[in-house]
């Protein structure tokens, strides 16, 4: 199934492509491939950002990706020493070590998430303990990993959603449906367990369970999002543009549809800023620039817009209010 919607969407890009002018970034299927594939992410982070930002999990997503290098590490030397001895077959790589990696980031939140509820520690420290053990698997398995073909860790780190396939579009497709349907039953148990956790159990209210699932939940995001557009810019898309939010909203719901809107603008504008650079600045020179640096920049130059933004409106408003006192 995965495959023929693979190639439907191939020819469906194929087509679009044609209709757009020659010279255009969207002139050829990989610049829309890797545009539909940055949608998507900016979508599913949205929609769970304004979650990790109110429930102060910003380090824990930033744990879960850092632990993702862990997770391929891992998945590399399984593939390497059960599916295939030759470093060069990369036909069949992600297929089996994707698998691997959402198991593994669904585990390390699950294990945060026990400890933190199970010991008096604080939630950073536990969060700490996990970030390190990731981390020494990677260090223990790095040279392994460089001695192979199979991907790049600079790659991984930075990512490129050019590099992206058809499959990996199709994937992150069910992956915004998944979200979508998960949200929709423990979106409000969130928050009220968020908000007031005594109030959430005198209602009876699944809080553990929620939070639970949420965790599960933002581990599958980040792993299957980090393979495709790299750690550093997940990380910038799950915190920023909410953190931005929270500045421009006055209630819940407008903090959820900012933190989605400011994401997708970013996604948008910082695929349109690369490609306008390379074409316009650095034709000549054959030089690129990152697509997920310049999302970055774009989620920044938001966050520190929408702290301009309120004093001004204060201002404004109590020009207004001077006016209509005088004029009385």
């Amino acid at each position: 199934m995965l495959a023929h919607l693979a190639d439907w969407l191939d020819r469906s890009l194929f087509w679009l492509a044609g209709l757009f002018p020659e010279g255009t970034q969207f002139d050829n299927p990989t610049s829309l491939r890797g545009f539909v594939a940055l949608l998507l992410v900016c979508l599913a982070c949205g929609a769970i950002g304004s979650l990790v930002v109110g429930g102060r999990m910003a380090f824990f997503s930033d744990a879960l990706a850092h632990g993702s290098f862990a997770s391929v590490s891992i998945g590399y030397v399984i593939f390497i020493t059960m599916v295939t001895h030759r470093a060069e077959d990369q036909h069949h790589f992600w297929d089996w070590v994707t698998p691997v990696m959402v198991i593994f980031g669904m585990l390390f939140g699950y294990g945060i998430a026990a400890i933190r509820q199970r010991t008096g520690l604080s939630s950073d420290t536990v969060i700490g303990v996990f970030f390190a053990t990731s981390q020494g698997i990677a260090a223990t398995l790095r040279n392994i990993l460089q001695s192979r073909k199979l991907f790049s860790l600079e790659m991984f780190l930075f990512g490129d959603p050019l590099f992206v396939q058809s499959k990996d579009v199709v994937v992150l497709a069910f992956q915004v449906v998944l979200v979508a349907v998960v949200l929709s039953f423990v979106y409000n148990s969130l928050l009220l367990s968020g908000f007031n956790t005594s109030l959430a159990l005198s209602r009876r209210v699944p809080a553990r369970l929620s939070s639970y699932v949420f965790v599960m939940l933002l581990a599958v995001v980040v792993t299957l999002c980090v393979r495709m557009v790299g750690v550093l810019l997940i990380n910038a898309l799950l915190v920023v543009p909410a953190a931005a939010a929270c500045n421009l909203a006055r209630n819940l719901r407008q903090l959820f549809w900012w933190t989605i809107g400011l994401c997708m603008f970013a996604g948008v504008a910082g695929q349109f800023i690369a490609w306008e650079v390379e074409a316009r600045l650095l034709a000549d020179s054959g030089m690129r620039v990152g697509v997920p640096g310049t999302v970055i920049l774009v989620c920044v130059s938001l966050f520190g817009l929408s702290m301009a933004l309120p004093p001004l409106r204060r201002w404004w408003q109590a020009r207004r209010a001077a006016k209509k006192k005088q004029q009385a």
